[in-house]
């Protein structure tokens, strides 16, 4: 990476003042917001999160050397071979540097955002798995992890910081890549973190209860959502989810962009205006899907290797995105034929004794849970039973977990609640809500996640499907503030080999 002039990085900014050693042509080796990475001659942005104030690590940061620091108040003591730089919004200010640093390389990437509560990152990674296929070499960012060619780089955050989203880009691009997938989550459209990325395409997957700790309300939220079809080009794409009833709301906000709306139930919420894929007859089991998708008066026959009646929303946001970037329908249902599933999405683990499945699912919203529910109970044989598993974060919407319990409920055979990451709560108080809405008396509660998994699998029958929700891709266990390692594919595949090994 070259260095940059510092008045090349501020010339974008709204600046208030600056102080000390701020010579134009003064160049900048890196630009970080967090104070543990400032090398020698970077430049460091104080912002302010919620945990923690980047003000108050400035000193840190000029004590290992930062060249210039950008903040929205001067800190107390100052070194006079620093400069400082006062700007009205630390994080909008970020996201600038941060796009001007990397040359601005966005710019030139066919980026496609993929939004919503639940299927961002089936519909993410499937989407750039199809893109790779049909010859239009595409990175990924979402939860967990970014895919930039043949490198796999661990990300803490949905949507990374604006500096490690366009480090990313950056990275992504020296690796021959043309596009980009990536899951944008509310909370980087909130903070601002894709500010000023020119989005090719968005993608709108569905919206339910989720993160009202953080936007208060359903409205809220689904402001912080279609912030992401206002950033598309004039000559891009949004694709809806027209069955959801948010999606015309959505839609509104795409200005000249071309409209795709995708529907399994024909509801088309909102979509008069754009083109219809539907989805016809489908066929689904537990190994495979099939489907049909009509789309501008042809009809195409669609096989993909994930379960469930609801993944075929993902398939047709998929197909509708790819059709919009040019790609020939036929060559993008190839692709989606031989796609791998997601890890920790709806993710078979083995079967107990050949006849039940075990299924990690990373569900952890009322409507995520009762649509994986729904699912398996269309998928299981007649007499069978779903135990599901199953627990709620700690330190998030707390109203959302009696109505999982209540969902569990009505959807479920056998419940076992647990512990998912309880974080600084009380495991016991949080499946005490959640206990609150199970309306039925005979279920087991275990605050050790692995003894719960270990059960689920030994009440297995024949014909029985076990579901272990919540956790899905995530290997570890947050409990007052420390993250321990925990798979619940691990645990589940260990139970399993230890029932077949008793020979139940």
């Amino acid at each position: 990476m070259e260095r940059i002039r510092l008045d090349m990085l501020l010339e974008r900014l709204e600046v208030l003042s600056v102080t000390g050693d701020c010579k134009p042509a003064r160049y900048i080796e890196g630009i970080t917001s967090d104070s543990r990475e400032v090398v020698k001659g970077s430049l460091f942005i104080a912002v302010r999160g919620f945990e923690t104030d980047g003000h108050r690590f400035i000193r840190e940061a000029v004590d290992k050397g930062a060249a210039v620091v950008v903040c929205e108040e001067l800190p107390g003591t100052m070194q006079e071979a620093v400069c400082y730089v006062v700007v009205r919004n630390s994080r909008l200010s970020m996201a600038q540097i941060a796009k001007r640093f990397y040359h601005d390389i966005s710019d030139r990437l066919q980026i496609i955002g993929v939004t919503g509560t639940n299927g961002k990152t089936t519909t993410a990674r499937l989407m750039a798995a199809m893109m790779n296929d049909c010859g239009i070499r595409t990175g990924y960012i979402g939860t967990g992890l970014a895919l930039a060619g043949e490198e796999t780089v661990p990300l803490g955050k949905t949507t990374p910081e604006a500096e490690e989203l366009h480090r990313l880009f950056f990275m992504m691009a020296e690796r021959g890549c043309r596009a980009v997938a990536m899951e944008v989550s509310s909370h980087a459209l909130v903070l601002q973190r894709t500010h000023g990325i020119r989005f090719a395409g968005a993608v709108f997957t569905n919206l339910t209860q989720d993160h009202l700790d953080f936007h208060q309300t359903m409205e809220d939220y689904a402001r912080a959502k279609q912030t992401l079809m206002g950033a598309v080009v004039p000559e891009g794409f949004v694709v809806v989810n027209a069955d959801d009833r948010w999606a015309a709301f959505m839609a509104k906000n795409r200005g000249n962009a071309r409209l795709f709306c995708c529907t399994v139930g024909d509801k088309l919420f909102g979509c008069q205006e754009g083109t219809e894929i539907k989805a016809r007859m489908i066929m689904a089991g537990m190994q495979r899907t099939q489907v049909e998708v009509e789309a501008g008066g042809c009809i195409y026959e669609c096989s993909f290797r994930l379960p469930g009646v609801y993944n075929v929303m993902n398939l047709l946001e998929i197909f509708a995105a790819g059709v919009a970037m040019g790609i020939r329908p036929e060559q993008v249902i190839g692709s989606l034929a031989g796609a791998s599933p997601v890890e920790g999405r709806m993710e078979i683990i083995g079967d107990a004794t050949g006849d039940c499945y075990a299924v990690v699912d990373y569900a952890h919203t009322p409507d995520a849970l009762g649509k994986v529910i729904a699912a398996l109970n269309d998928l299981k044989l007649e007499g069978s039973a779903l135990i599901v598993v199953f627990g709620c974060g700690g330190n998030r919407d707390r109203d959302k977990r009696s109505k999982m319990g209540a969902i569990a409920s009505e959807g479920a055979d056998r419940i076992i609640v647990t512990s998912d990451n309880p974080r600084d709560e009380n495991p016991e108080d949080i499946m005490d809500d959640i206990v609150e809405g199970v309306a039925v008396p005979c279920f087991l509660r275990f605050v050790d996640r692995a003894e719960a998994i270990h059960c689920g699998v030994n009440l297995l029958k024949k014909g029985d499907i076990l579901l272990v929700a919540g956790k899905g891709h995530e290997t570890y266990q947050e409990s007052a503030g420390v993250r321990r390692y925990f798979s619940d594919q691990e645990v589940t595949r260990a139970a399993l080999i230890a029932r077949n090994a008793q020979g139940k």
